[in-house]
């Protein structure tokens, strides 16, 4: 039987460790963010906290206090972004093999009724920054992967297991 104590511990395992791989735009994009949060937001918290903390007692100036705070929280992303371009690949070219699904490419799935959705693959990075953008860590695209012009794609989703039907690639800018 597993004691109380053991259950109550605060340790998480590690979260599985996300694709290193990037389109140029989304480098881009992170490298953008880099630089406005060490140039300008970084810059302009200092000033906040140091004004903040010229007013006095510190342990009760909300000012001082939530300044701190989203300066650690710039800091904590500084340092991501750093380690993260430090360790990623670019991948700017189109594979050798453009008739199935690899990083990069543009593709549209059928469902069973007959509804068509384009989408591309990119890496966990930048998922989030247009709406046909998938991460090819994320079920659709680790299903999608490798896949040619009318294979049968089965996803795992929360409702169970939905089909699609690969119906066009294209690898364009």
């Amino acid at each position: 039987m597993v004691s109380e104590k053991r259950l109550m511990s605060r340790y998480k395992p590690p979260s599985p460790q996300s694709s290193k791989y990037i389109t140029p735009e989304g480098a881009q994009a992170l490298r953008e963010e880099l630089e406005f949060l060490w140039r300008r937001k970084r810059p302009e918290i200092t000033n906040a906290v140091a004004e903040a903390a010229a007013q006095g007692d510190r342990s009760e100036n909300a000012e001082y206090i939530y300044g701190k705070k989203q300066l650690r929280e710039i800091d904590r992303r500084i340092r991501y972004l750093r380690k993260r371009l430090d360790g990623i690949q670019i991948v700017g070219q189109p594979p050798n093999d453009t008739e199935r699904v690899f990083f990069g490419a543009w593709f549209e799935l059928r469902d069973p009724q007959n509804r068509v959705r384009i989408f591309r693959i990119v890496g966990p990075d930048e998922f989030d920054s247009a709406e046909e953008n998938i991460s090819m860590d994320s079920p659709l695209g680790i299903a999608v992967m490798g896949k040619s012009l009318n294979d049968e794609i089965v996803v795992k989703t929360p409702d169970g297991q939905q089909k699609y039907t690969l119906v066009r690639i294209s690898y364009r800018d």
